[in-house]
């Protein structure tokens, strides 16, 4: 079947059905997500965008990777979706979701990679008194890049290692996730009762600094602020197009790659949901919650003493290390494939495999652009004061980082979902499909990526409001709450950057010779490839003897 598609197999084809679900289960990854983004469910809407916001928005989520299972079944490369919108659109559409998917997947390796060693740092602060006392982003930012040169060496290895990782991070995840809900559940330090059902599914905060003046009704509330909350799940529940790129090296690619997505999503929505609602319902102190930023450690110190607190810290950093380590190999099959295409500069080198059948260079590459991509992250924005007095601080730039992952794979899902939509009963179903659910699921997904896509780059707070939108948010004036540069979301920036780029490079450059993928496999005439797979398979058993067993006069 990669030979119809073009491809003769390079990659190793060693990972069963259950690595190929593995791994994007292992880079939505719940103690990834719902840590270290619980921030922007609480702050943005509170209790009500995380308990009833979370089963919605993964709803939709869902439809989106039921029309990319139908697809990789319909084709299982490691291009994946780029490869997906170049042969049922263009080779412009493939070029410029190809890019957005590169894009997109090297910033989410860069946010869950800076999301651990955030997690790493809080875990420490809770078994050291001294270590906690000698806090600071720059700290964060070295162990973020020692998490960076660690997972890409783990990737490094062999494509064999990484499925037998991914195997393990699956049960990590599992058996992680639910120690954490039943300490919440059973582990509640003297004195600490549960929240009750009411404020834990009806509860509104709006922790925004002063949009809509904090108000947590009426239509600023609704229509702006809680549906920025929903990134919270947007941003868990991504990366799942894995399968897709590791598709290559998957047994029984059209079933099993199609599978990995759609149940890596349903797996995720339930148990991530599992885990938000016992987030919520050990919530103490509501307004400290709010007074420290929203960060999910503040509801465990509340809750647990501190050395449950630091058991549970360190199980979700664990679980996201395991999520980096994922996230690196997706991101670096996406761009050894779109290499193997001549799509990239430095395109030879991207595509060049090691003796272990490893994109090592594709990795590296990836890794120096994570590490790029997040410098802006040690730039302080002090948001609040705890309760001991000590600044609190929001990274905006890990905002921005996570904005801009989730734009790119998002934007790169839904072109080839349009072009499939387009194409109607002509597109070639394989043999995983939606029947005629296509009619109705594809245009929703899309609708729900683009509607999703525009909250993403609008201001968080009145401090990055320039003064033109304040009047629009409801945000104070520029003379109660100063405008900060370094309280911009600069992921819209970013994205005008990357779609001027494009479109520069397209038609200064590359419409004049990127044709869309290549093929590596040369059919002869009147040949079809599973005819030529046949005759290799034969040739093979006259080198090896083993097809004179079956007819010895043709030796």
């Amino acid at each position: 079947m990669l030979a119809d598609l073009g491809y003769k197999q390079e990659l190793s084809r060693s990972w069963s059905g259950f690595s190929n679900f593995a791994i994007s289960f292992s880079i939505i990854s719940i103690l990834a997500g719902c840590f270290t983004t619980f921030y922007f469910g609480w702050n943005n809407g509170g209790p009500i965008a995380i308990s009833l916001g979370w089963p919605v928005i993964s709803a939709f989520i869902l439809i989106i990777g039921f029309c990319m299972s139908e697809l990789v079944s319909a084709y299982p490369t490691s291009g994946g979706i780029y490869w997906w919108a170049s042969k049922l659109g263009s080779a412009k559409a493939g070029y410029y979701t190809g890019w957005l998917n590169l894009v997109g997947l090297i910033a989410i390796v860069a946010s869950v990679a800076y999301g651990a060693a955030t997690f790493l740092d809080f875990s420490l602060s809770r078994f050291s008194d001294s270590w906690a006392a000698g806090y600071s982003l720059e700290r964060v930012f070295y162990m973020f890049v020692v998490i960076l040169i660690v997972t890409s060496l783990i990737n490094i290895f062999s494509s064999h290692l990484l499925a037998i990782f991914n195997n393990i991070s699956v049960w990590w995840h599992v058996f992680g996730a639910a120690i954490v809900v039943l300490i919440l559940i059973f582990g509640l330090k003297a004195g600490a009762t549960h929240w009750n059902v009411h404020d834990v599914f009806l509860g509104r905060v709006n922790n925004t600094g002063g949009l809509y003046n904090g108000d947590t009704s009426g239509p600023g509330f609704w229509f702006y602020v809680l549906p920025m909350g929903f990134l919270l799940t947007q941003y868990t529940i991504t990366g799942y197009d894995a399968s897709a790129h590791l598709s290559e090296e998957t047994q029984g690619a059209a079933n099993s790659a199609a599978k990995g997505i759609w149940r890596s999503i349903f797996y995720s929505a339930i148990g991530g949901w599992v885990l938000l609602l016992a987030f919520l319902f050990a919530v103490q102190d509501p307004a400290a919650v709010s007074a420290g930023a929203g960060g999910v450690q503040v509801i465990f110190d509340q809750a647990l003493t501190p050395t449950m607190s630091g058991t549970v810290l360190l199980i979700a950093t664990m679980g996201q290390l395991f999520c980096t380590t994922a996230c690196l190999t997706s991101a670096s099959r996406m761009l050894f494939a779109f290499s193997r295409d001549g799509a990239v500069p430095g395109a030879q080198h991207w595509s060049k495999l090691n003796k272990s059948k490893t994109p090592v260079n594709a990795v590296v590459a990836v890794t120096v652009a994570g590490f790029v991509l997040t410098l802006p992250a040690l730039w302080k924005v002090q948001i609040a004061t705890d309760a001991s007095g000590n600044p609190v601080y929001s990274v905006v730039a890990f905002f921005a980082v996570v904005s801009i992952g989730v734009l790119g794979l998002y934007l790169a899902f839904a072109i080839p979902i349009f072009y499939r939509w387009r194409l109607g009963d002509d597109f070639k179903q394989g043999s995983w499909n939606l029947g005629t659910k296509w009619k109705w699921m594809a245009p929703l997904a899309v609708i729900e990526i683009l509607v999703t896509s525009v909250y993403f780059i609008l201001p968080l707070t009145p401090a990055g409001a320039p003064g033109f939108m304040r009047g629009l948010l409801g945000a104070p004036s520029t003379d109660d709450v100063p405008f900060d540069i370094k309280a911009v979301n600069y992921a819209p920036v970013v994205m005008v950057v990357i779609f001027v780029a494009l479109w520069a490079g397209w038609h200064l450059s590359a419409k004049k010779w990127f044709t869309g993928p290549k093929h590596t496999v040369d059919l002869p005439a009147g040949v079809t490839s599973a005819e030529e797979i046949e005759l290799e398979h034969e040739h093979d058993g006259f080198l090896t003897g083993e097809h004179q067993q079956h007819h010895p006069d043709q030796q």
